[in-house]
């Protein structure tokens, strides 16, 4: 029984390879990863193949494999980018775009990972409504800042980065008809890996899931913020397990020197990131 369970485990793994490995070679000859309907038909597709529980290991797959991986999650990213402006860009054409948001494909996803992220949070932080809280690689569609802002950290200043300066235009044209969060979200054109001592003044950091689209280049980011985030103040990552690390870069709690790791989450719903919650350690703390 075992050997008949661990060889259908093998199948299920080939043929999950195989549909992602199709979806991957029908993205990849397409002229522009802009909202289209082949493109929007494929990246649903690729969820709906990924979402489900698996065992697969996807940092163990064949080098071939990996390549493909490593591609989808590019082109994942470029993707993604791309849908954000262009529901930005139109939202941001109405008087109040806020009041439009929910045409935006994937806003109760959000809305979700905002309130499990939230919960996670509250049960670590010291001050129940943080003063600032930064948020890396917000990109045109800041929607975790604007959910939590929202819903959750009502009094709290939310500092937005990204390298990307239409995406901050886009963002911040959101914002900049509601009195309340225009005067609590902030767009800074900065890469983060410029800012130091300013990453010391806040009490909790989010990276996005797409920032560092592999392991050196997240490893980076993650020993920058270790280096210059402030003793005992709260870095929230967004991660991916199973074989939804075939849309997102995956983080283990090894790849956090200078973090104490206090939870790790992986949601079974269509929430697609896994959440990890991590505190600076005190620099006396710190061994490298």
């Amino acid at each position: 029984m075992g050997s008949l369970g661990s060889l259908n485990s093998i199948n299920e793994e080939e043929l999950l390879i195989q549909n992602v490995s199709e979806i991957y070679n029908n993205l990849s000859i397409l002229e522009s990863l802009k909202p289209s309907k082949d493109v929007n038909s494929l990246f649903t597709q690729l969820v709906q193949t990924c979402i489900p529980p698996s065992p697969i290991d996807v940092t163990k797959l064949s080098v071939t494999d990996q390549g493909i991986r490593s591609e989808l999650i590019r082109l994942c990213g470029e993707a993604e980018g791309l849908l954000e402006a262009h529901y930005s860009s139109l939202l941001g054409a109405y008087d109040n775009p806020l009041d439009h948001i929910t045409t935006f494909p994937y806003y109760t996803n959000y809305v979700k990972l905002g309130r499990l992220e939230y919960t996670i949070l509250s049960n670590y932080i010291t001050n129940s409504n943080p003063n600032h809280i930064a948020f890396i690689g917000s990109g045109p569609m800041p929607l975790t800042s604007i959910v939590l802002a929202s819903n959750h950290l009502k009094t709290t200043t939310f500092h937005n980065y990204d390298i990307d300066v239409s995406a901050n235009a886009l963002a911040s044209k959101l914002v900049s008809a509601d009195p309340d969060l225009s005067n609590r979200m902030l767009f800074h054109d900065t890469d983060i890996m410029d800012v130091t001592n300013g990453l010391y003044d806040y009490e909790v950091v989010f990276l996005a899931a797409l920032v560092g689209l592999n392991k050196a280049d997240k490893r980076k980011v993650i020993d920058h913020l270790a280096k210059h985030m402030s003793p005992g103040s709260l870095l929230m990552l967004r991660s991916a397990h199973g074989a939804r690390g075939f849309l997102y870069p995956i983080v283990e709690p090894s790849d956090l020197p200078g973090f104490e790791v206090l939870a790790v989450f992986h949601p079974m719903d269509e929430v697609i990131n896994s959440v990890l919650v991590a505190r600076k350690i005190k620099n006396k703390e710190l061994q490298y």
